[in-house]
Order: C-alpha cells, then structure tokens, then sequence
C-alpha cells in the first residue's frame, strides 16, 4: 500500500483531543504519504527508495521467468500450477507498483485522486497475493490428505472459476470498504479492521490450520503410499508460505490493528512503522519464487535447463571466437 506525495493532513496537524471534521484526516491515520518521511525522515526514505529499487528489480525478473516456465514450458496445467499462475501475476504487479510510486512521488505530489488509486491498486494486488498463496496450501493439503474426496474439486475447471472470484472478491472488497472508510469518518476504524479480518487473518488462520492438519497427518502409516519427496515438499511448501506471511504481511497488519487500538499513537513512529512494514510487504514479490520451487518438480528441472543452455551456449560463443582469433592470426 505504498504512498504518493499526496497531500494528506499530517497526524501532527491537529491535537489529538480534537475532534478530526475531515475523514481524510482521520483515513491518514493508517496511511502516510512519502512526503511526510522525506521531510522528517529523509536518510530512512532514501534507504527505503534503494530497498524497494532492489526489491522490483529482483522480483520483475524473477517473476517473468517464473510466468515464462509455468504458461509456455510447463505442459500440464494442474490446479497448484494455475493458483501459481495468477500468485506470479499479482506479484508482477506489485513490483510494476513501485516505480510508480516513486514517478507519483515527483510528478503527482498534489493528486489526491491519484493517490488514492495507487493504494487501491496495491491494496487489491496485496490481497490477492495472500488469497493465491492460501489457495496453493489448501490445495496441497487436498493432494497430500484428501486425495479421493477432494477429486471432483481438484480440477482446472474449478480452479480457474476461484481465481476469477479471488480477483473479483478483493476488487469489491477493497473498494467498498476503502470507500466508505474515506466517506465516512466515524466508520473509518471499523472498516480497514473489517478488511483485514476478511483478507488477512481469516486466510492466516486457514494456512496455519491445516500446516498443522497435514504435519500431523503425514506422520500416520495410513499416507506412507505418497512417496517421501511428495510429502516433504508439501511441508516445505507450507512452511515457507507461513514463514512469507510473518514476515512480509503481519508486521503490517499489527501495525494496523495498533493504531485501531490506539489512534493517539505518537506520529513519528506511526510514521516509521507504517513505511517500514509497507517495504517488507511488498519483499513477498521477491520471496514467492521459493514456493513456486515447491510447486511442482517441473519448475526446478526448467530452470536449471534455462541456465544450463545459456551456459553452454555462451561456452559456444567463447570457442567460436578462440577459433576465429587462431584463424585469423
């Protein structure tokens, strides 16, 4: 959910037993536009602007040869391949996001309306992230456990019809929501908590729950026909998803659950926590390539093929020019 310049009025600006007359004010409250931290902080926000210069350059790569390997070289299009599909789909676009909040930082610095609709956008892609990942350890939890009960659900059909309600879930979700915490001030609290609980904690709740269920159930004999790289993959997989969510969404969320506990809380380090915990949010973009490796075996094997051709053919080019040299001299 990084921020424009955008003007908004400052925490500092008003005293805190004073009653806010504007929403915005009080929308503020969670959301700080990078003006604020290049003012009063500026060698934090040139750190940050480094951090999440890294972050899209790494993740942009990552992710597009990861979108290469699962639409063109990956034959089988099973359900865990399509969650992945649309997972590397959102965290290119969270990672396209950051340019553009530094070019809003510079260009659009007194565009509310612009502001607005950049942190909607992230807003969106962020939470499809956490739902595509949920989707990743529901389905491992059906292959690995549920084998035949879960059949008839575990299909490409039924997969494509939960990613379009994904999309769609967290487009109206976080639009209205959004919406009606900016119109409305009394209500504003309320309705981020809302948001959270819906796109948050209720798909934390779900991964930690059955990481649990399937720990406990590979270690029954009734399993010991799935074979032992199966099942340690699908706890790998799991593992690394619950490790994602801690570090890159909780930290932010806490954050915002704190300053609905607590609106007074002291405007410097509302300041700093919020942009600090908005940076490791968007790192999920360059973490999520580890559970594709978990995915499906077929990821590992065509990028070490990718890297191995460009390999010998570099190795090719280098033998051809010692040739060209020795012919010509």
């Amino acid at each position: 959910m990084p921020t424009s310049s955008t003007q908004l009025p400052a925490l500092g600006s008003v005293n805190s037993t004073q009653q806010p007359n504007s929403s915005i004010y009080l929308f503020s409250k969670f959301i700080h536009p990078d003006k604020e931290l290049y003012t009063e902080f500026y060698s934090l926000w040139i750190a940050l602007m480094v951090v999440n210069a890294i972050i899209f350059l790494v993740g942009v790569v990552l992710n597009s040869l990861a979108l290469y390997v699962f639409c063109f070289r990956t034959k089988t299009k099973t359900t865990s391949v399509i969650y992945t599909i649309n997972l590397i789909v959102t965290d290119l676009l969270v990672g396209f996001s950051l340019p553009v909040r530094i070019i809003m930082f510079y260009s659009a610095g007194d565009c509310l309306n612009c502001s607005l609709v950049h942190i909607f956008g992230y807003f969106v892609n962020m939470y499809c992230s956490i739902l595509f990942l949920t989707c990743i350890c529901v389905d491992r939890y059906l292959a690995i456990v549920q084998v035949e009960a879960s059949r008839r659900w575990r299909n490409p059909t039924c997969a494509k019809g939960i990613c379009v309600f994904i999309w769609v879930f967290a487009t109206v979700v976080t639009f209205s929501i959004l919406t009606m915490a900016i119109q409305f001030a009394e209500c504003c609290l309320a309705k981020i908590l809302v948001l959270m609980v819906c796109e948050y904690f209720f798909p934390l709740i779900i991964i930690i729950f059955f990481t649990t269920r399937i720990m406990c159930a590979l270690s029954k004999p009734s399993l010991m026909h799935q074979s032992r790289e199966r099942r340690m993959r699908a706890v790998q997989l799991l593992i690394t998803v619950l490790i994602i969510f801690m570090i890159c969404f909780t930290p932010f969320h806490v954050r915002q659950v704190a300053i609905s506990i607590n609106p007074d809380m002291p405007h410097d380090v509302s300041l700093l926590v919020y942009h600090v915990t908005v940076t490791l949010s968007s790192l999920n973009s360059c973490m999520d390539p580890i559970v594709y490796c978990f995915v499906t075996n077929n990821f590992q094997l065509t990028m070490k093929n990718i890297f191995r051709k460009t390999e010998l053919e570099q190795a090719n080019v280098d033998i051809l020019g010692m040739n060209k040299n020795s012919k010509s001299s």
